[in-house]
């Protein structure tokens, strides 16, 4: 029993000493230093790229060129390209798959994109207008083909449609009542 007690109290760390207090202090000032300045670092870094983006879109707004792309970015730096794009009134689209080709199109207002187109452009399609055009006439056609209901299609009519709501009993027992009529007034001629 002293063996495992002692084992478990060897493997324990000791208690710091006093000037290790003092170590732990300044260690732990130096990390916080060091984060400071990697955050410092980083919101420099954001800024540049910001500007860099704010003088791209300028000299697009000047240009004869319908859309501006941008190279695949992570998402942080596409939501300042968004950001600077709404700024300058102009639409972007981000378009591709999250961490593999995701970039950023910035449109001038007179060439937005269709919706159609964007929907094409999102899948990683070519948009080809014709073949949009034959796709909604199909996607028509499917929608009609589904609103026609059985019932109406093959000429069946819900109970509730029809004149007489007597049940099959109901119905059995009316019709030998009028056998049974008909045999008595002829049998009473």
């Amino acid at each position: 029993m002293s063996d495992l007690l002692g084992s478990i109290l060897n493997s324990m760390q000791k208690p710091p000493k006093v000037g290790a207090a003092a170590k732990e202090k300044l260690l732990e000032k130096k990390q916080l230093e060091k984060l400071r300045k990697i955050q410092e670092e980083e919101k420099a870094k954001l800024l540049k790229f910001r500007k860099n983006v704010e003088e791209r879109i300028d000299k697009f707004v000047q240009s004869d060129s319908p859309k501006l792309e941008f190279e695949t970015m992570e998402k942080v730096l596409r939501s300042i390209v968004h950001d600077v794009a709404e700024i300058a009134g102009l639409p972007a689209f981000s378009f591709g798959l999250e961490d593999v080709d995701r970039h950023v199109v910035v449109y001038k207002i007179e060439t937005v994109p269709s919706d159609e187109e964007l929907a094409a452009l999102r899948r990683g399609e070519e948009y080809d207008p014709e073949k949009a055009k034959l796709k909604k006439q199909m996607e028509t056609g499917k929608t009609a083909a589904q609103i026609a209901t059985p019932n109406k299609q093959f000429g069946f009519v819900p109970s509730s449609n029809k004149r007489d709501q007597r049940s099959i009993e109901q119905t059995l027992a009316d019709i030998r009542e009028k056998k049974r009529q008909k045999t008595q007034n002829i049998s009473n001629e």
